[in-house]
């Protein structure tokens, strides 16, 4: 049977610090029973129990490399038969030299395969036992330059063929009398802006009414305090996303939470909405206090 493009069972394999561990971390969140080290020689006898439906599990993948001892010399026999069963998906993960060096000197582990000698030597000693296997793989991922959630991103997009999700912001005005929302990742004050609670008829009235609105962004200040708060969530929201955060609560306070913060979260809203670049969320959280 030759590899297909069935996702349902997948083996990650590759060079050792080329994030093997994150991939398998990603695949469970992303729905799959992943086993790590599994001997070669049992992956068989896997296959068979889920091919039989012995085992509860739609998708499987297993994490195998060169800590096994036996690997270079049972996996490529013992891939060639269960292809001829499964329809697995051979995943290679390699990186640069330089980048494989690095991760080892922060995480202060020495190379499986040279741990009294320098690192680079045990890298270049794995990339060439491994040259076979690679040859093999229907996949191959270079991690060089990617950070974990980079890797999951690449992960979902190129092995599974899913979609990035787009980015859910959820913009909440508050009172800071009543305290920060302590979800909040980014918080905004827009106390410095003329209060309507001092002007009597806006007083008992919330910043969802006409009139107050029309105060709000009526006075001195506003209109370039909007600028500058939407200039600089333009600049931030990509950045989180980039760096596999895709969910951004963003505060804006008030004193009471009933007039300013309101108006302003409503228009940051609109802003982020016509940009259409993230899904979003408005939530006037002390409106009624």
């Amino acid at each position: 049977m030759p590899a297909a493009k069935d996702n349902r069972f997948l083996i990650v394999t590759g060079l050792s610090g080329s994030g093997k561990s994150v991939v398998s971390r990603a695949l469970e969140d992303f729905g799959y029973y992943c086993m790590d080290n599994l001997p070669a020689k049992l992956i068989a006898d896997f296959v068979d129990l889920w091919l039989k439906k012995k085992v509860e599990i739609d998708r499987a993948a297993m994490v195998v490399d060169i800590r096994e001892p036996r690997f270079l010399a049972d996996f490529p026999a013992v891939l060639r038969e269960i292809r001829k069963r499964v329809p697995v998906r051979l995943v290679f993960l390699e990186a640069s030299d330089e980048a494989l060096a690095k991760r080892f000197n922060e995480t202060r582990r020495p190379h499986p395969l040279a741990p009294r000698r320098p690192i680079l030597e045990g890298v270049r000693l794995e990339r060439k036992r491994l040259l076979g296997i690679r040859r093999l793989a229907d996949e191959i991922l270079d991690t060089s330059g990617l950070n974990i959630y980079q890797l999951k991103d690449l992960v979902g997009e190129r092995l599974l063929r899913r979609r990035k999700p787009r980015t859910q912001v959820v913009v909440t005005s508050f009172g800071y009398k009543h305290g920060l929302p302590i979800e909040s990742d980014l918080v905004f004050d827009t106390r410095l802006l003329p209060n309507p609670f001092y002007v009597d008829q806006l007083r008992k009235r919330t910043g969802k009414a006409p009139s107050v609105r029309r105060y709000v962004l009526g006075s001195p200040g506003t209109k370039p305090f909007l600028q500058h708060l939407a200039r600089f969530v333009d600049f931030a929201l990509p950045r989180f996303a980039r760096e596999g955060k895709t969910a951004v609560a963003i505060a804006v306070g008030c004193t009471g939470g009933r007039h300013r913060s309101v108006v302003v979260a409503e228009e940051l809203g609109r802003h982020l909405k016509k940009g259409g670049a993230c899904d979003v969320r408005i939530y006037h959280r002390d409106l009624y206090k």
